[in-house]
């Protein structure tokens, strides 16, 4: 289980401002523990999120237990495999091939979830 969930949903406003929030429940810990985790996620989404973020989304990482044990580098790989899960697969796509509806499929497993707007 990762240390933590990264929700995606894209603001489709017309701005391609990547924002990020981070939250980390009364059930981690106290507040000493849940400051250090929003520290760690913090730190994570410095180095990550602005080249592998949606541009035009909001990003929230929501603290989950062990994430504050866990090893700073798992944590990592973690992110960056709930960034290009969340991504579109437009990138993916062969030279020369359009991408389709069909290709850009992003999965929501794993720590990943991507929401739309109603």
């Amino acid at each position: 289980m990762p240390g933590f969930v990264l929700l995606m949903r894209p603001r489709d406003d017309g701005d391609d401002t990547m924002r990020i929030g981070f939250t980390v429940t009364k059930k981690i810990g106290n507040a000493v523990v849940r400051n250090r985790m929003k520290r760690r996620l913090r730190a994570l989404a410095r180095e990550l999120l602005a080249e592998r973020g949606v541009a035009g989304a909001d990003h929230v990482l929501i603290g989950r237990n062990g994430g504050v044990e866990r090893d700073y580098a798992l944590l990592r790989t973690e992110l960056g495999k709930a960034f290009r899960k969340v991504t579109p697969q437009a990138a993916d796509t062969p030279a020369g091939k359009v991408a389709t509806p069909a290709d850009t499929t992003t999965p929501a497993k794993a720590g990943a979830q991507v929401g739309k707007r109603p």
